[in-house]
């Protein structure tokens, strides 16, 4: 007779044991498949525990959002501290991002589609994205010499682009090393032109 030993494990593995759980069955079976009920059945463990961790099921898929989002804001800012030169950090960033889209798109797509979810990371979101704007408005400042509003119009204007290339990447209509170099293109390209133009003209 055999017996299986189950693993206690601590509750951040736990919590993110369930968050996994999660972003398979959205990523394979749709948003709408992912039930307290249906993750604790494919988890392996009682409904009670999940509900344990997370009060309902928005909080549990804001919850996913914010970890996708934390992971790549962390590996971005890990990036952004080995880049050696503006074009290298402009490079690494853009390449991690994009990857990060290609790779986890449909799960955040997913996240982003659903009202409620959307709602819980709006101010959070709003307030990381601010964070970004700073840090590239200020290294573009140092690498051209650009006027402050200029350069926020800049990297205003280049993360739209940035982001659209993403779309393009995740959606297939664009191959990541050829999204990568169009993104640079255009950034270093404008930007250097932007350096070249009377600032009056801000």
């Amino acid at each position: 007779m055999s017996s299986r030993t189950r693993i206690r494990l601590t509750p951040a593995a736990r919590r993110d044991q369930i968050l996994d759980v999660a972003a398979r069955l959205i990523v394979e079976e749709g948003l709408q498949a992912a039930t307290m009920e249906q993750l604790a059945r494919s988890a392996g463990i009682s409904k009670a525990l999940v509900y344990n961790y997370f009060a309902t099921r928005d909080v549990l898929l804001g919850a996913l959002l914010q970890r996708e989002q934390a992971e790549l804001g962390a590996r971005g800012m890990g990036a952004a501290l080995q880049a050696q030169s503006f074009p290298e950090l402009i490079a690494q960033t853009t390449r991690l991002y994009l990857e990060h889209v290609r790779d986890r798109g449909p799960l955040i797509a997913a996240l982003l589609g659903d009202p409620a979810t959307a709602a819980l990371m709006e101010a959070e979101s709003r307030v990381s994205r601010d964070q970004t704007v700073r840090y590239f408005v200020r290294a573009t400042r140092r690498a051209y010499g650009l006027p402050l509003p200029r350069a926020i119009a800049a990297v205003d204007l280049l993360m739209a682009v940035t982001d659209r290339a993403g779309r393009l990447v995740a959606q297939g209509d664009l191959d990541l090393p050829t999204a990568v170099d169009m993104c640079l293109k255009i950034a270093l390209g404008g930007l250097e032109q932007l350096a070249r133009q009377p600032s009056d003209c801000a």
